[in-house]
């Protein structure tokens, strides 16, 4: 006798869903017609991948197929395959989903102060402090800006770590924090080949050359040398893979009277989605993800997907 019949659709629904693996339920779903129907019937691959990842419970407003109205011919089928993906396609929490510096808006001095220090954790290593320091400034409400890419063109970023930077060779022992920081989350409009960790070019715009689909609240930074947490509201999923740090306000100044910000470190906390599956921003508000059931082949493909950073055809 099926175990199913035994115990019947509704005891048996309540022991799958004690499953917290979904390579199990996966196994489940191939023992027999009866297993695979109470598996696809209840959703439980869709509760399961909700309770591993309650973070896009409320952020992901739709998940929609390549061309294909109905995969399958079944609604439960075509979600029991999706979020099985989704619950492999994404990773465990990151302590940093950064991948490299792109750019800083100024640097006081390139070689001991460059911006590619604040990818290393602590504010120092076996060769002596490691920090950026933007150039000094006489009025201290100018801001600055660091720029980093992501390691993923789709993220999930929950929080993000700063931690200032004291300079412990001055008799005061400075910390040169910034007053306040926000944080965008977007895409290059354009392709842009510039060699990492360099001054932000004139020529280059934060408006103009990045597409920003979310600003976080600005946030008050504390006067410490400790690694800050900046929780955001909610967690943010975006399709891109660009991060702006907006340092807003100076505090401390030298002794040649002008207002400096230096950063030890930054970390950003989140969750990276490998493939099948992209963001598609919608104009409501919110987000979908879209997911390919084939091997997606770039601006060839029959899908309208049409390159980099989420962007599509009929958008």
């Amino acid at each position: 006798m099926d175990l199913i019949q035994w115990l019947g659709d509704d005891m048996s629904t309540k022991v799958f869903s004690y499953l917290d693996d979904p390579r199990d339920l996966i196994r489940v779903s191939v023992v027999s017609r009866s297993w695979k129907k109470i598996v696809i019937q209840n959703d439980l691959c869709k509760r399961l991948c909700l309770k591993m990842f309650p973070e896009i419970s409320g952020l992901v407003h739709s998940i929609e197929v390549d061309n294909v109205i109905e995969l399958d011919g079944n609604l439960l089928e075509r979600n029991h395959k999706i979020y099985a993906c989704l619950a492999f396609g994404l990773t465990p929490m990151r302590n940093n989903c950064i991948s490299k510096s792109l750019f800083a808006s100024s640097t006081n001095d390139d070689w001991d102060e460059n911006f590619k220090n604040t990818l290393e954790p602590g504010d120092g290593n076996e060769d002596g402090p490691s920090y950026w320091s933007s150039i000094g400034q006489s009025d201290p409400s100018i801001p600055e800006a660091l720029v980093y890419k992501l390691c993923s063109n789709i993220c999930l970023v929950s929080e993000i770590h700063i931690q200032p930077y004291q300079d412990y060779f001055e008799d005061d022992c400075p910390i040169y924090s910034a007053k306040a920081v926000r944080f965008r989350l977007g895409c290059e409009r354009h392709d842009m080949e510039v060699e990492s960790n360099t001054v932000v070019p004139d020529s280059l715009t934060f408006n103009e050359d990045f597409k920003w689909t979310y600003t976080s609240p600005v946030f008050p930074m504390s006067h410490d040398d400790m690694l800050q947490t900046f929780k955001l509201p909610e967690p943010v999923l975006f399709g891109g893979d660009v991060l702006l740090v907006e340092l807003l306000g100076r505090i401390k100044e030298k002794e040649d009277n002008l207002f400096y910000i230096c950063i030890s470190h930054v970390q950003v906390v989140g969750r990276t989605i490998s493939p099948p599956f992209i963001v598609r921003k919608c104009e409501r508000g919110g987000c979908s993800l879209r997911y390919f059931s084939h091997v997606h082949r770039g601006v060839w493909c029959r899908c309208r997907f049409i390159g980099g950073g989420g962007r599509w055809g009929d958008c």
